[in-house]
């Protein structure tokens, strides 16, 4: 099992460089700001990333139709895309995602009748392709040298890549995807795929790849994405390596002013954006989590985040996050530490959305300790400020947990707080600000696109 935390050199990084720090916590300009920043970044593993491989067409054609038709949902009202628009950067700008059932879409996507939110935010899928060990905020899903470890264990057919593996769980999530038992899908069918038990994966899975080869141009598509496979033996691992194929070809966006920067183009960032960058690579210790490629993704920790929503697992109304997988309860209030890259594009962040903006989560995470005793719900949308868990003992379970790295405050100025976004915004693609072309008009099945 890995060990929960690494420490790396935070603050010792900045000290060893002979950066000036004055008395008001403010930076000094230092006489080479790049050669100074260039060796604090050196010592995290920061590299260029490599280019993803070019993925089949016919593949990636077959996994834009999946992404965006609904008839991978039990009741055919919701898609992939619903819960992860190009519209809003690949999330949907909720702070607790709103599964089948729902009305609407975006921000002002509300449950329907008798429905309740999702636990946890939808976590973008921009970049999911760069290779992270963990995916889904609680890791439940890993992958190391194309073992996959899921919640469905052996059931779990041979997929090529982690985000396929990813991609097989939505369908048989009944809050998410596949609805409750008794529920009838919009053309006032009962919904076969909510009968099935579940941890009927394989069932389910099944039921599922049912569907969409009872439809003549999905069966072309399949054909035409897995030549040689016969009908009879297509399932859904073939659908999800189909949508892992769109992700990777489509969503992976990494040339952002820091990775130029990354590549030897001192211009590529603005002088306060680097002073940002010698902040998150020093003094704030932001680089003790978010190191590596992808700056972050690779471990989990309690960050002190409040908790919102109808929680998950045996403790409900609270989410303990990955210490709700067996084996894990070490992990009490721990979640995926978030790769950063285009971060700027993702709010809300954190695993229940509860801040809506870079400047509050930096705000956060300069007085962990007190910014959580005296979180404002008032800040929230309305529609979940009622979920919002402030009493004292909860308060204190989540403190009494949290992060060895969080333990004191960090004392930055807002002038430093300020840098830190601006470094931050660097980290962001243009080109991911705008994928609404990514939606087909029409899909296969015929049902509305989202």
């Amino acid at each position: 099992m890995l060990k929960r935390f690494v420490r790396l050199p935070s603050s010792a990084v900045v000290l060893a460089l002979g950066a000036c720090v004055a008395t008001d916590h403010t930076f000094t300009e230092p006489a080479n700001v790049d050669a100074e920043l260039r060796q604090a970044i050196g010592g995290y593993g920061v590299v260029p990333i490599a280019a993803t491989p070019l993925q089949d067409s016919a593949l990636v054609a077959l996994g834009r139709d999946l992404f965006f038709d609904k008839e991978l949902s039990g009741n055919r009202d919701i898609a992939c895309a619903t819960c992860h628009e190009p519209r809003t950067s690949m999330g949907d700008a909720q702070p607790l995602a709103v599964g089948t059932g729902g009305v609407g879409l975006g921000p002002s996507r509300t449950p329907g009748p008798g429905r309740v939110f999702v636990p946890r935010n939808a976590p973008s899928l921009l970049n999911i392709a760069l290779g992270l060990p963990y995916v889904f905020l609680d890791g439940r899903i890993s992958g190391f040298n194309n073992s996959f470890t899921t919640p469905a264990g052996a059931a779990l057919p041979a997929v090529p890549n982690i985000m396929a593996a990813q991609a097989m769980f939505p369908v048989a999530n009944r809050r998410e995807m596949r609805g409750a038992v008794g529920d009838t899908d919009v053309f006032g069918k009962p919904n076969e795929l909510a009968l099935l038990g579940d941890s009927d994966w394989t069932g389910i899975w099944q039921a599922v790849t049912k569907r969409l080869l009872a439809i003549p141009a999905y069966v072309d598509a399949f054909h035409a994405a897995f030549p040689g496979i016969p009908t009879s033996q297509l399932g859904f691992q073939h659908a999800a390596s189909a949508i892992a194929a769109f992700e990777t070809q489509q969503l992976t966006r990494t040339d952002s002013p820091f990775d130029r920067y990354l590549k030897r183009d001192d211009a590529a960032l603005t002088p306060e954006q680097k002073r940002g960058a010698l902040l998150f690579f020093g003094k704030a210790t932001c680089s003790g989590c978010h190191n590596g490629p992808f700056l972050g993704g690779q471990g989990f920790a309690d960050v002190g985040v409040p908790q919102l929503g109808p929680g998950i697992g045996g403790q409900l109304p609270l989410d303990l996050g990955r210490a709700e997988l067996p084996g894990n309860d070490f992990y009490r209030f721990a979640f995926r530490i978030a790769p950063l890259r285009n971060v700027e594009l993702t709010a809300p962040y954190f695993h229940d959305g509860v801040y809506q903006t870079l400047a509050q989560v930096v705000h956060h995470y300069n007085d962990v300790r007190t910014d959580l005793a005296g979180f404002d719900p008032s800040t929230l949308p309305p529609n979940v400020q009622g979920l919002y868990h402030g009493d004292a003992a909860t308060v204190g379970d989540v403190l009494d947990h949290l992060d060895f790295r969080l333990q004191q405050p960090l004392l930055l100025s807002a002038a430093e707080q300020a840098e830190l976004v601006a470094f931050l915004q660097s980290l962001t693609d243009p080109s991911a600000r705008d994928l609404a072309a990514l939606r087909p008009a029409v899909v296969p099945s015929g049902l509305p696109v989202p």
